[in-house]
């Protein structure tokens, strides 16, 4: 049992038979795959390349790529809310593709923004492709993803665009706040705190998780209460699975997470850990805010970070959020199977290399 696992889940609540997260995933990709290549496919034919290195389906020039393409987690939520709502499973279809794709552009985008220059183990668009083609084929894939929403005829259509369209402001204003937290100090009044964190992190990345889920229920014929939990629980998913990236950034196996280690605080950014460490009355936290302030070397603070308590605190505070998101499922009436299967993905996702 890990760090997390305890601090998730009450003795003896432990989920039984608890289907294989790994097999969820790949069918709801199986799914939604075909769909999302199509849409793709829609856009000029170079910018549909440089999507596809994106989603990891070819090489820089096109060639097919023979990496992953990622786990799917967003469009895996957007088929099972279709069917916790009693649909089929092809009725949230539209609204995996439509979530998928948002994220990609939102995923190009960033990187520009952070400067990455690693992505899953490879360059980055914008490293592989120049900046210009990153930003251009982030807009074409968020133009395709309203699109698809918009080009087939549905009851809740307009209802579906919205909800994107309210997802998307709530991961710009995520978005905004993480850029602006690099400039606030790491002591005093003006510094970030853990609520301000929690915040950044429902819109980031906890708004497009709701909304894969809500829209998929929405399509699926859902009513909006029914809706509104599964994006509540996607928004706690969200804040639980943005802490543990903050873990693995620090912590993590670079040849697993195909991240740089210590790459955060390198960059000085505001993760949970960090906070919360620097929260703590351990007197390693001053040490830690010492070391920080005069941008000292990463592998010491890393330690100092643990030390204060910080690792705990964030594995702690991913437990809260995956629970809340667990409760949220019980406040309305979804079907059994979809129930288990976000359940898995949940712990799944949460869970990821720690």
């Amino acid at each position: 049992m890990t760090a997390l696992d305890s601090a998730v889940r009450e003795p003896g609540t432990a989920l039984t038979s608890a289907p294989d997260a790994r097999q969820v995933l790949a069918r709801c990709r199986g799914l939604a795959g075909p769909a999302l290549r199509e849409a793709v496919g829609r856009s000029h034919p170079w910018v549909a390349e440089i999507a596809g290195y994106s989603f990891g389906w070819c090489e820089v020039g096109g060639a097919p790529a023979t990496g992953s393409d990622g786990k799917g987690l967003r469009q895996a939520l957007a088929v099972l809310g279709a069917e916790a709502a009693g649909a089929p499973a092809r009725a949230g279809v539209p609204a995996a593709v439509a979530v998928e794709l948002v994220h990609a552009f939102s995923l190009l985008h960033d990187d520009v923004m952070d400067g990455d220059p690693v992505r899953r183990g490879r360059a980055t668009v914008w490293k592989a492709y120049g900046t210009g083609a990153a930003v251009l084929a982030g807009d074409a894939l968020f133009a395709l993803a309203v699109e698809t929403l918009a080009r087939r005829p549905h009851p809740a259509g307009a209802e579906a665009v919205r909800m994107l369209s309210g997802a998307l402001g709530d991961l710009v204003r995520g978005q905004a706040d993480d850029l602006l937290f690099a400039d606030r100090p790491w002591t005093g009044p003006e510094r970030v705190r853990p609520r301000a964190y929690r915040a950044m992190a429902e819109g980031k990345t906890g708004a497009l998780l709701g909304c894969a889920a809500a829209l998929g229920a929405v399509l699926g014929g859902a009513p909006t209460a029914t809706a509104a939990a599964l994006d509540r629980a996607g928004r706690h998913l969200g804040i639980a699975f943005q802490v543990v990236d903050d873990v693995l950034g620090l912590w993590g196996d670079p040849s697993v997470t195909g991240k740089p280690v210590h790459g955060d605080l390198r960059e000085g950014k505001k993760t949970f850990p960090v906070l919360a460490a620097l929260d703590s009355p351990d007197p390693a936290a001053r040490r830690l805010a010492s070391l920080l302030e005069r941008g000292g070397d990463p592998v010491e603070a890393a330690g100092l970070v643990e030390a204060a308590g910080g690792r705990a605190a964030a594995l702690a505070e991913a437990g809260r959020q995956l629970a809340a998101a667990e409760t949220a499922l019980t406040t309305a009436p979804l079907a059994s199977r979809p129930v288990r299967d976000l359940r898995a993905l949940a712990d799944f996702a949460v869970r990821r290399d720690l």
